[in-house]
């Protein structure tokens, strides 16, 4: 019986009552202030670059050299006589075996060659041991053209698909959701100063099908509950649709944890304690990107629908006559509840109690359809006076 009514179990029935789309003012501030911190980390202090965008080289380096601190303290004081310096450093493992990727700010063919000699000497190496190699940064370019194309296009498809699916409200709303997830994501990323690489791009590629995918589920069910709900004035749309939150809140909760989970996997334990520093891209994109997805899902594109909604004059009517029923029924609730005075006032000074009150108003008035409840006239059966059979005989 415990386990029933645990906030768990009444979210899934719809019985938490938690009046999400009703607080919609609120998330939208707070929504704005975020994004307004996001954007003003992109503006001051901006993103950092791999060199698949930026430009650079990359110097590969066997481990036998000692630690990556070791490697990226001496392979520094080589690069400092060419005025370049280590913008990261991780280590990789191949068929080969494994080697520290060292990767620098932008070189011309011949610093690059001296700043591998530099290093072969002092870390005892033969030159052909290190190797080098150069990133144009007109690959990143390419890449980011295609990836801004191909979200373009996706989201030319998916407010096809919304609009055609759903409505062109629900559309608008899914596509406010997703930017807002995809402007919140860039906005942590920039914050917390990881390398942007090809990787991040595809992280943020990814969680576009994620985060419309808890959008979906949502307003199929926002859509089930609303419909023909102007045929009945017993609830708002924005009712229905915070019912229908509520009711898809555990499922919600349930995808995002189960897909968080590998993620998390993939970025604190992948990339912070076993060191793969290649995963550390990715994780945090996909971890932020999947986590906002459930707030916005749930926090902004639903009351946002809502607010659409009300602006349908077939709603907004819908909504007044709803108002105005509960407004009338109330008023009668009031006037039921001032009794008239009884003959005795000895018998006004003692309040009747709620439950005699509700007893008595469902004594004096029966449901339609209901049989009379008082004994008939003269108790006889057929109704007949002094329940004597036609001509005064007794039965015998």
């Amino acid at each position: 019986m415990a386990a029933e009514n645990t906030l768990a179990s009444r979210l899934y029935r719809g019985e938490a009552g938690l009046n999400i789309v009703g607080r919609r003012k609120m998330w939208f501030t707070v929504a704005a202030v975020l994004v307004l911190i996001a954007l003003g980390s992109v503006l001051i202090k901006g993103f950092n670059p791999g060199i698949e965008f930026a430009g650079g080289n990359s110097f590969q380096i066997p481990t036998s050299v000692g630690t990556m601190d070791d490697a990226e303290t001496t392979a520094a004081q080589s690069l400092n006589t060419a005025g370049a310096h280590v913008v990261t450093a991780q280590q990789v493992g191949g068929a080969g075996g494994s080697y520290y990727e060292l990767r620098t700010t932008q070189l011309d063919p011949e610093q690059a060659e001296t700043v591998r000699l530099d290093m072969a000497e002092r870390f005892g190496l033969s030159p052909e041991q290190i190797s080098a190699n150069r990133v144009s940064e007109a690959w990143g370019s390419q890449v980011t053209n295609r990836a801004l194309l191909g979200l373009v296009i996706f989201i030319a498809l998916v407010t096809v698909y919304l609009v055609l699916r759903f409505e062109w409200q629900m559309a608008v709303a899914a596509i406010f959701s997703l930017v807002m997830n995809l402007a919140l994501t860039a906005g942590i990323y920039s914050i917390v100063g990881f390398e942007v690489t090809p990787s991040t791009i595809i992280g943020f590629l990814t969680i576009l099908g994620f985060a419309l995918y808890d959008v979906v589920v949502v307003f199929d069910k926002v859509q089930e509950n609303s419909r023909g709900i102007t045929a009945n004035n017993n609830q708002t749309y924005g009712e229905a649709a915070n019912l229908a939150v509520n009711q898809s809140l555990m499922r919600s909760v349930n995808t995002s944890v189960v897909a968080l989970l590998p993620v998390g996997g993939i970025l604190f334990i992948g990339a912070g304690l076993l060191g793969a520093g290649t995963l550390k891209d990715l994780g945090l994109v996909l971890f932020v990107g999947m986590g906002m997805a459930f707030l916005t899902s749930i926090l902004l594109a639903t009351p946002l629908l809502v607010v659409l909604k009300n602006r349908d004059p077939r709603i907004q009517a819908h909504n007044k006559r709803v108002e105005a029923r509960r407004a009338g029924a109330a008023t009668r609730s009031e006037s039921t509840a001032k009794a008239a005075p009884s003959a005795d006032p000895e018998r006004d000074e003692e309040p009747v109690p709620a439950e005699a009150s509700a007893a008595m108003a469902g004594a004096a008035a029966p449901k339609v359809g209901a049989r009379p409840t008082g004994k008939r006239s003269g108790g006889a059966r057929g109704g007949r006076p002094g329940g004597n059979r036609p001509g005064g005989g007794k039965r015998r």
